[in-house]
């Protein structure tokens, strides 16, 4: 996994990004990982929520989510590209000791619609804005990087771990927006 950190010091974006489905989930799961924290860049989670949906178009599929030419011939300006080689191989050397092959089952060829599936359902629950909330991005961002990394390391614990955030974190978008409307609802009525 760190060969994967090394490709972006020396590489076009297309060479850094990885030509292979499983090399492109492990840079979703660590470009997810500064989302698990409240505060993020603003349009950070929409930027990764739809990286998410299309590489998840990829696993089900089973084909590598291509960059246009225009991107993938461009490179990272050599102190950017340091310095995300630099954190990518802490993060990169950290999970590879954490994710291990296991419960093959949930990452085998027979679930890949499936998996495809919840990845993108958690990437559209990291997309969806929730006003008002600093929070919201925090389980939807732990489903896409749990459901990431299951499918880069074939970790079937990591996986069922995904799904049950997956289907979790759509609960809390649906509460949060449930919660607001009906906030906004009585707040209408004691105007009146």
């Amino acid at each position: 996994m760190t060969r994967d950190a090394a490709l972006v010091a020396t590489g076009s974006l297309e060479d850094s990004f990885g030509r292979h489905v499983r090399q492109q989930l492990g840079w979703l799961g660590f470009a997810a990982l500064p989302l698990l924290f409240p505060v993020a860049l603003p349009g950070m989670s929409t930027t990764v929520g739809a990286l998410c949906v299309l590489l998840a178009l990829g696993v089900a599929l089973n084909r590598p989510l291509r960059l246009p030419p225009w991107l993938g011939r461009r490179s990272l300006p050599p102190r950017a590209a340091d310095l995300l080689h630099r954190a990518s191989a802490r993060a990169f050397a950290t999970i590879a000791a954490i994710v291990r092959p296991r419960w093959i089952a949930f990452s085998g060829r027979g679930v890949r619609i499936l998996n495809g599936a919840f990845l993108a359902i958690a990437g559209l629950a990291l997309m969806t804005p929730v006003p008002l909330v600093s929070f919201d991005n925090v389980l939807p961002a732990a489903a896409v990087t749990l459901l990431a990394w299951g499918l880069r390391g074939r970790d079937g614990l990591l996986l069922a771990t995904g799904y049950a955030t997956t289907i979790a974190a759509v609960g809390s978008v649906v509460l949060l927006w449930w919660g607001g409307a009906e906030l906004l609802r009585r707040l209408l009525a004691l105007a009146q």
